[in-house]
């Protein structure tokens, strides 16, 4: 598949094809499919972490699902974990793990990546090396182990001042720095 593939909203739809009946007549012909409420596509399948992207677009994929697509794990996530504003509308979809971000934050490190076709933003993996130390004490000590020592397998491709910056921006920054040197340089 060379082509960028895409979601389109109903809104988008509608401008497309012009009124709700033609575009059930494209789902209905199997030209469009219905790929969430009020989301379509021309593929007949999409990857979940998609639809969610494209419903949450502020949100950043990160901790576990991040780890997994960043291949740091092979733990397939139970639900996806999307990081938003700390003074953003909580996200009710039982698919999703919210995780509330200082606002000053919440922006370093996104990169827009293709799964599969379809964009997705991601926390790049010096960010996401700092949420491993952040939430040390939240994650399964087998988990942290293993991304952990997969860090350490990746340390000379990694941008370490990016690491450090993103380390002195966040939250309790020292404790963050402290475990960066014990543990990862």
């Amino acid at each position: 598949m060379n082509r960028d593939v895409g979601i389109k909203t109903r809104a988008e739809c509608l401008k497309e094809y012009g009124s709700d009946y033609l575009i059930q007549q494209k789902v209905e012909s199997g030209e469009l499919f219905r790929v969430g409420k009020a989301l379509y596509s021309d593929e007949k399948s999409v990857p979940e972490v998609a639809v969610l992207a494209h419903k949450y677009p502020k949100a950043v994929l990160t901790m576990y699902s991040a780890f997994y697509l960043h291949g740091l794990t092979d733990v397939s996530p139970e639900r996806y974990e999307l990081a938003t504003d700390r003074n953003a509308a909580k996200i009710r979809d039982r698919r999703v793990k919210q995780y509330f971000i200082p606002s000053h934050f919440v922006e370093q490190g996104i990169k827009t990546t293709k799964y599969k076709g379809y964009p997705i933003r991601i926390y790049n993996k010096e960010r996401m090396l700092i949420e491993l130390l952040r939430y040390k004490s939240k994650l399964p000590f087998d988990f942290y182990k293993e991304v952990l020592l997969n860090y350490r397998k990746i340390l000379p491709k990694l941008n370490i001042q990016e690491v450090l910056d993103y380390a002195m921006d966040a939250p309790k920054s020292s404790k963050i720095m402290e475990m960066l040197q014990l543990e990862v340089l």
